[in-house]
């Protein structure tokens, strides 16, 4: 795709005038109400000072308003930058005022106090809630916004992301990387995106909302948008709105597989099902495939642009290990520690090419350097191709816990233990979780178990509740290590494998 997303979707506000673009609730918006309402606010963003390049944050849950804004800050010629609406104020703050610098910051009613103190700490940014923006729903734009200014590198979004350094940090994407991760999607799959009508549960603020958000309104589909995840109405939403695609991690297709509704549902319409962020069992596919439902396993993390590989039709049932292969113009390799890459069925660190690939990340060249090499960001995940291409991933080498479909750093988890007083050593690995997937589960050495309340409330001050553990064990003895002298976390995930039976949760 040569365009920007601007252009992209001006061509639908006028092809698919009348069509629905979004159906959040009981509301829905147009193609052509969406572009003129986004552009009524984009307008007013000027008038508020906000220019090109500057960053416009916004802590909220999923809503309409959330994607009016959006839209309206790239109309602008702004950056999104977006935070978790779960963050605490340590969080947001180390992330809109010490990394973006935002301009100006938007919130919702439940998150009102937490953005204004962070504005507080910004000289001269502007703190509003979203429902200003109500006011230019049926408002007509006068014309005065200069699109031709917004090139392709033109920097639209950070998105944040958690890594092993245990501080987030911001993935740029720019209208090139969204542009062609758009278009190289669409050719890896035709048909599955001429009519899509996609149910989206996935927090705005991270690459599975938003970058999913932007790509089908790029094919001219339809967003059904939820706040959050229920089973029962997502298999409501499938059944009665004929819902073509739907993607998440495998605990929300195993919830909605409990459901009592999903025996009878006629899940007919889905056409496109992709699960990603561990592993789908053999139980979970059958009882999707009796419904006529493929899962279909992926791979991918927000540096590459979302989605990465996805398996082929076969493949995900006979193999539904494997994540499959790249796309049109997406390469996927493996690379030994010395950056060679490697020959088929040997294990190493997983490299992806591709367009969707990230500007990078924002503030941070070293950071940028270490992880775009020659064209490939080196994902920090071990994994094995096979001789026809296809992925399978072995292990997270970044030490990322999937806690229902939400990033955990192990490493900002631990930062935060560790501060606490007392703290002699700490490690934090996955636990097992019906509802979640994974959950924290922190193993602390020097600390006893009647000071764990305090180490919660420490906890809960610091990190989004999500991020919290939800089992602690506190030992006596120093924790294992390597030769190397780091902590072994392969040694303690055996020792606590079953550590969702044996151990109460905390909380």
């Amino acid at each position: 795709m040569s365009g920007t997303l601007i252009e992209t979707f001006n061509w639908w506000a006028v092809e698919r005038a009348s069509r629905p673009a979004l159906v959040v609730g009981d509301e829905q918006v147009s193609y052509a109400e969406l572009r003129n309402w986004a552009e009524a606010a984009a307008e007013w963003l000027q008038a508020e000072g906000v220019e090109q390049g500057d960053r416009v944050g916004v802590m909220a849950a999923n809503s309409l308003q959330w994607i009016v804004l959006s839209q309206a800050a790239m109309l602008a010629g702004a950056i999104l930058a977006p935070v978790n609406p779960r963050f605490t104020f340590s969080e947001a703050s180390y992330l809109l005022v010490d990394r973006y610098r935002a301009k100006a910051l938007f919130h919702d009613d439940e998150r009102g106090e937490v953005v204004s103190k962070v504005g507080d700490q910004i000289p001269g940014a502007r703190v509003l809630s979203l429902t200003e923006l109500e006011r230019f729903r049926d408002a007509k734009p006068t014309g005065v916004l200069h699109p031709e200014n917004i090139a392709l590198d033109t920097e639209l979004v950070i998105i944040p992301t958690s890594g092993s350094t245990g501080r987030p940090k911001g993935v740029v994407l720019s209208h090139r990387s969204m542009s062609g991760y758009v278009t190289d999607s669409c050719l890896a799959r035709p048909g599955a995106f001429s009519e899509a009508r996609v149910l989206l549960f996935a927090p705005l603020c991270t690459s599975a909302g938003y970058v999913v958000l932007m790509q089908y309104l790029a094919y001219g589909g339809t967003v059904f948008l939820e706040q959050a995840f229920d089973a029962e109405q997502a298999l409501h939403k499938i059944v009665t709105q004929r819902i073509t695609t739907m993607m998440g991690t495998p605990i929300f297709f195993e919830r909605m597989a409990a459901c009592e509704s999903f025996r009878d549902a006629d899940l007919s319409s889905l056409f496109y099902c992709l699960v990603g962020g561990a592993r789908v069992s053999r139980v979970l596919l059958e009882a999707w495939l009796d419904k006529g439902v493929l899962l279909r396993q992926l791979y991918g993390q927000t540096e590459v642009g979302g989605q990465a590989t996805f398996n082929t039709d076969q493949a995900s049932i006979t193999h539904p290990e494997k994540c499959g292969r790249g796309s049109v113009f997406t390469r996927v390799a493996i690379i030994d520690e010395q950056g060679n890459f490697c020959p088929p069925d040997t294990p190493g660190q997983i490299v992806i090419k591709g367009p969707g690939v990230m500007a990078r990340y924002w503030d941070d060249p070293e950071a940028t350097a270490s992880t775009i090499v020659d064209g490939w960001v080196r994902t920090g995940d071990l994994g094995v191709v096979d001789e026809q291409g296809l992925l399978t991933m072995l292990d997270r080498i970044k030490d990322i816990i999937i806690s229902g479909g939400l990033n955990v750093s192990a490493a900002e988890v631990e930062r935060v233990i560790s501060e606490y007083p007392g703290v002699h050593e700490v490690a934090v690995i996955a636990a097992h979780d019906d509802n979640f997937g994974e959950t924290p589960l922190a193993i602390i050495h020097g600390l006893q178990p009647g000071q764990i309340p305090e180490l919660l409330q420490h906890c809960n001050t610091h990190l989004s509740s999500y991020k919290v553990p939800r089992y602690m064990a506190c030992t006596p003895d120093p924790l294992p290590r390597l030769a190397t002298g780091k902590i072994s976390k392969p040694t303690l995930r055996e020792e606590y494998r079953d550590a969702h039976l044996k151990l109460t949760k905390i909380r």
